[in-house]
C-alpha cells in the first residue's frame, strides 16, 4: 500500500456509521484536485474492505456509485448504517453528507 493510499483510507475512517462522502470530498480532503478517478481506484484495490468503510464514498450528485461487490451490496450495507436510499439515490443528502 503506497502513501496516498494510505492516507486515503486514515481520511475515510473519519466518516462514521449512517454518514457518506463523496469521491471528489475525500480527494480533495487528502490534497488532489479533481481526484474522482483515483480515489474510485484506491477504493477499488482496498485490501479491508471490512475495516476501512470504502462502501461510504458515493457520487457526488448522490448516487450511490459503483461498489467492487456489486450495486446491490453497497446499497444493503448503507441500508444497514441507517443510510435510506431510493432508486440508486441517497435520501436526505445534506444530512447524509459528511464535510471533512
Amino acid at each position: 500500500m503506497n502513501e496516498l493510499e494510505q492516507r486515503v483510507y486514515k481520511k475515510l475512517l473519519r466518516v462514521p456509521k449512517g454518514k457518506v462522502t463523496t469521491y471528489g470530498d475525500l480527494a480533495k480532503a487528502v490534497g488532489i484536485k479533481n481526484g474522482q478517478r483515483v480515489i474510485g481506484q484506491i477504493m477499488n484495490k482496498n485490501p479491508f474492505p471490512v475495516i476501512i468503510p470504502c462502501h461510504r464514498v458515493v457520487n457526488s450528485d448522490g448516487k450511490i456509485g459503483g461498489y467492487f461487490y456489486g450495486q446491490n451490496v453497497k446499497t444493503e450495507m448503507l441500508s444497514k448504517e441507517g443510510v435510506t436510499i431510493k432508486d440508486g439515490k441517497i435520501q436526505n443528502w445534506e444530512k447524509t453528507l459528511f464535510r471533512f
